[in-house]
């Protein structure tokens, strides 16, 4: 960590001097103030503030295991291996929302229908289904499926909203996960305020989560941990501030009943002109403990990230390090986003004692006159896994000694810019990960292909 950490220090520094005659991003301190206007005092009322849009999203993937086979599928009652796994589903959700009603405090509503079809049906194909293609009891493909993603109601006074009911958040605790052709939700009662003028509050409690590739409603989970045992509450608070211009940092905290109490700290600054040279920052940062009746064992872990980006017109080079100081995975909740860390890419680099490194490659076309076009490659490297000092039996991890791995990836994306599919995006990337025997993602590659197609019905 020494050597990376100096490397990353010179960076900052060199970048630093070079841009002290090109800063545009005003570092100015800007106080906190009581907000000057109110989101309620503009309601249109509840029918005239409806509107109805929505998305369609294909989503196709292709993966091959090389040294294991990582999949399997049933076929005439017995279990039958196999290295590959071909997901094809299309997506699509329907979301109404009315405007909130008049008066000092304000009533609204959302619902929204998601629909899966599944596009690609053959068992020995979809292997399975996972968290990827709806299958029954018998491993078949379900056609198509339909459930309420989200419904709710709403009730704002001033700039502040609470929501009962179905609903999606992003914070770095509890955040929906949308890699698959439908997101998740969460239900339970959460609270937004924006009464201040650079400081946002946010708050909630769940007690379910509607997983992407399912209809019911599930207790939650460990990403990492047993699955067979579950949770029943998830609750966090935090707050967003942002200081300056550039600056922002994020205070939050979780707890997972029974399962641990999670807090973090995110900052990220910015620092002069992308067109000269630009430089971002970003340092991310969380603690685990046990809580309540510890259902998954002792659980005492620090992980922190910090990356440097540095950008010239079409061009950005990224640098990242992340460790993890603990004998377990850095853990959070299934079907979350719940890890805003930099090294989180096809594997979450997030073994116990785990350090990385990435080092990442940008083109944006539009500097060349082709808006909406993006490249992207990378390359990250995990070293000294070591769970051998664990003391549970929830982690499957003792077996883990001095394990590593590495991965590559390449991707592309292209959004259309204007014309009746505007906001339109096609995305596709190719990622192969290798790993010594006892790191938990093994040694697979993935073609993923994703269209999506936003629009308005009302």
């Amino acid at each position: 960590m020494k050597n990376a950490g100096t490397a990353l220090f010179a960076l900052s520094i060199s970048a630093m001097g070079a841009m002290a005659q090109a800063e545009s991003v005003s570092q100015g301190f800007e106080p906190t103030t009581v907000s000057s206007s109110k989101a309620q005092d503009d309601a249109k009322g509840f029918i005239e503030g409806s509107h109805i849009n929505g998305s369609t999203k294909n989503f196709f993937a292709k993966e091959e295991s090389s040294r294991n086979d990582l999949f399997s599928y049933q076929k005439d009652g017995t279990t039958v291996s196999t290295p590959r796994r071909n997901t094809w589903t299309q997506g699509t959700i329907i979301d109404y929302s009315s405007g909130f009603t008049q008066g000092v405090v304000g009533f609204a509503t959302e619902a929204a229908i998601y629909n899966e079809v599944a596009l690609e049906q053959g068992r020995a194909r979809i292997a399975g289904g996972s968290n990827r293609t709806l299958t029954d009891s018998d491993g078949e493909a379900v056609d198509q499926w339909s459930k309420l993603g989200l419904g709710n109601v709403k009730a704002r006074i001033s700039n502040t909203i609470v929501t009962a009911g179905r609903q999606s958040m992003n914070t770095p605790m509890v955040a929906f996960i949308g890699n698959r052709a439908l997101p998740s939700s969460f239900q339970g009662f959460a609270v937004q305020s924006d009464e201040l003028s650079n400081m946002s509050f946010q708050a909630g409690t769940f007690d379910r989560v509607s997983p992407r590739t399912e209809q019911s409603l599930t207790k939650f989970r460990s990403e990492y941990a047993d699955r067979a045992i579950t949770s029943d509450r998830l609750s966090t608070a935090g707050v967003d501030w942002k200081p300056s211009k550039a600056l922002t940092a994020s205070f939050y905290a979780s707890d997972l009943e029974d399962f641990w109490k999670q807090y973090y700290v995110g900052i990220n600054h910015d620092l002069g002109d992308p067109q000269v040279l630009a430089l971002s920052t970003g340092f991310n940062y969380y603690k685990t403990k046990d809580s309540g009746q510890s259902k998954l064992g002792a659980i005492d872990n620090d992980t922190f990230s910090l990356s440097f980006t540095l950008a010239h017109q079409a061009h950005s080079f990224t640098v990242a390090y992340q460790q993890v100081e603990g004998d377990t995975y850095f853990d959070y909740a299934h079907e979350t986003n719940g890890i805003f860390l930099a090294n989180s890419l096809l594997s979450d680099f997030n073994g116990p004692n785990e350090k990385s490194i990435q080092i990442g490659y940008g083109l944006n076309m539009a500097e060349y006159g082709v808006p909406g076009l993006k490249f992207s490659i990378y390359s990250a490297r995990g070293f000294d896994i070591d769970g051998t000092h664990y003391k549970g039996t929830a982690y499957d991890v003792r077996s883990m000694d001095g394990e590593h791995h590495q991965e590559y990836g390449f991707g592309t994306a292209y959004t259309l810019q204007s014309g009746p599919l505007k906001a339109s995006s096609v995305k596709a990337s190719y990622t192969t990960h290798r790993a010594t025997e006892n790191q938990v993602d093994g040694n697979i590659r993935e073609l993923r292909i994703v269209t999506t197609v936003p629009f308005n019905i009302l």
